[in-house]
């Protein structure tokens, strides 16, 4: 790792986090959601200034949500993945606009598509599904056949596209 990452990482031991290198400019931190905003103001101020992606990933058989944040030195060319674990069932973080004005756009996206919650932040009118009255569509438990279905009783399914998909990866389709 950079001499800057290894720098940044000795500042943040206090914060306890679990850490993995990924390559010489790239690791993973892995913190509590009450030592997240604590950890990303920390290496902000290190010059990890670029929020570079704000997502989520649905952990289904967990009930939780990972938060990720990927932060970005202009100065060294290197990368921290920051990621926490939140309820699944009570999905409410907080927001990080005050420290990155452009997370208020990460975050309503990750609302609209995750039902995250993220407190403070007051702008999560929809960015894409202006209509959507239904589970949020990147949670694993959405089911698209089934409400394709249902918001369209008239449309006949006549592919199979799951059981078409696993056999096209399985190699049993030829082209």
């Amino acid at each position: 790792m950079t001499n800057s990452m290894n720098e940044a990482l000795e500042k943040l031991k206090v914060f306890q986090p679990e850490v993995e290198e990924i390559d010489e400019r790239e690791a993973k931190i892995s913190v509590a959601p009450d030592r997240v905003i604590s950890v990303l103001e920390t290496l902000k101020s290190l010059g990890y200034s670029h929020l570079s992606l704000m997502t989520c990933v649905d952990w289904i058989e967990d009930s939780q949500f990972e938060l990720v944040y990927i932060l970005f030195s202009w100065r060294d060319g290197g990368k921290f993945i920051v990621s926490t674990r939140i309820d699944r069932n009570n999905p409410v973080f907080v927001t990080v606009k005050e420290i990155w004005p452009v997370a208020r756009f990460y975050e309503r996206e990750i609302h609209e598509f995750f039902g995250v919650e993220f407190l403070g932040n007051d702008d999560m009118k929809p960015l894409f599904l202006e209509l959507w009255d239904d589970k949020p569509p990147l949670r694993k438990d959405f089911d698209p056949l089934e409400y394709s279905k249902r918001k369209f009783p008239g449309r006949e399914y006549k592919k199979d596209v799951v059981a078409e998909a696993k056999r096209m990866f399985r190699g049993e389709v030829n082209g």
